[in-house]
């Protein structure tokens, strides 16, 4: 199959985080054929729109799809030839006329508690008592390091607004806030370093990493950025179960399109696309997408994908695990589906 002769455009949005993974993306295509010319196109979505204006007020749910929205339509208008996603941003529908064409490696899964120093606030208020927790509601309270959710005090306020991370957050503490976040990575953590109502945050491991955000041996949140003062626990699958397509990029292409299909197998890992292949599969079979207060995740172990799944759609937490050869991957999203919804 012929490789395009023209500079082949990759669609990213233009958030830090975006641009990172699409950078990322360029790179690898630049290395795997270093004969072709290859340029980052940016596009602003809708939802990048919305994390600003007065539209996105605290509390309210984006639709799906409006972080993506824009770049398909780069690619139907032939404005671009490749869309890089986030791809726990990406429906599991897509449009008529384009297919994922490459899954990325993926980075790590995992979710990331993050909360104030309590040794780093100043004033009487926030002075960390025995128990670790600050003596003053009104001022800005921090905790010791390594917190766990279980170890937040009543009424403590964790903003985030995955329903997936409210509903886990509140399995293991019933008595936590869990209001809504907007913004991008930075925000957030500036609100969080900033708002005296807020005592912590949820964020996804894969994106600190990407923007070269990294957790000292003593737990502190650094990089290039991040507010002074802030701490963060790694939450293990086993108590903040991810959600589908956490940590992995997935690339958007036109179906018919051979020439970049071709640039995308060089892209694609095998084993990543097998294990979101059974996670999006599981997510359509749910009939949710990212505001459903479900989550999956899929391994491949000797030859096997295994998946762990579980669902709060009923109100209450409904847990289902099982396991196919690596061939199945969409068969057993749907069977742990099935299992949960039966």
């Amino acid at each position: 199959m012929p490789l395009p002769s023209t500079t082949i455009s990759i669609a990213t949005r233009g958030s830090a985080l975006a641009l990172a993974q699409a950078n990322q993306v360029l790179a690898q295509c630049r290395a795997a054929f270093p004969e072709l010319l290859f340029e980052l196109r940016i596009v602003k979505t809708t939802g990048d729109k919305l994390q600003t204006a007065s539209l996105a007020q605290e509390g309210q749910n984006l639709p799906k799809g409006l972080f993506t929205k824009e770049l398909e339509m780069a690619l139907l208008k032939n404005e671009a030839d490749l869309a890089v996603h986030s791809l726990k941003d990406l429906p599991t529908t897509l449009p008529d006329g384009l297919m994922l064409g490459a899954v990325g490696r993926r980075a790590d899964v995992r979710d990331v508690l993050i909360y104030r120093d309590g040794q780093d606030n100043d004033g009487a208020g926030a002075r960390k008592q025995a128990d670790g927790k600050a003596s003053n509601h009104s001022s800005k309270r921090g905790f010791r390091p390594r917190l766990r959710i279980e170890g937040l005090p009543p009424g403590a306020v964790v903003a985030t607004s995955s329903p997936r991370r409210k509903a886990q957050l509140l399995a293991r503490n019933p008595e936590l806030k869990t209001p809504d976040i907007r913004g991008n990575v930075a925000t957030r953590l500036q609100k969080l370093a900033q708002r005296a109502e807020l005592d912590a945050t949820v964020l996804a491991l894969a994106g600190l990493s990407r923007l070269h955000f990294a957790i000292t041996p003593e737990g502190r949140l650094a990089g290039d950025g991040v507010p002074d003062g802030l701490l963060a626990t790694i939450l293990e699958p086993e108590i903040m179960l991810p959600c589908v397509g956490q940590g992995a990029v997935g690339i958007e292409i036109r179906q018919e399109d051979e020439r970049i299909a071709a640039i995308c197998e060089r892209l694609n890992d095998f084993n990543t696309c097998q294990c979101v292949t059974a996670e999006r599969a599981f997510l359509a079979a749910m009939g949710g997408g990212c505001q459903s207060p479900v989550a999956a995740y899929a391994e491949v172990r000797d030859g096997e994908i295994h998946i762990r799944a579980l669902s709060f759609v009923t109100g209450t937490v409904r847990r289902a695990e099982v396991r196919k050869p690596i061939g199945e991957a969409a068969r057993l999203g749907e069977e742990v589906a099935a299992q949960l919804k039966a």
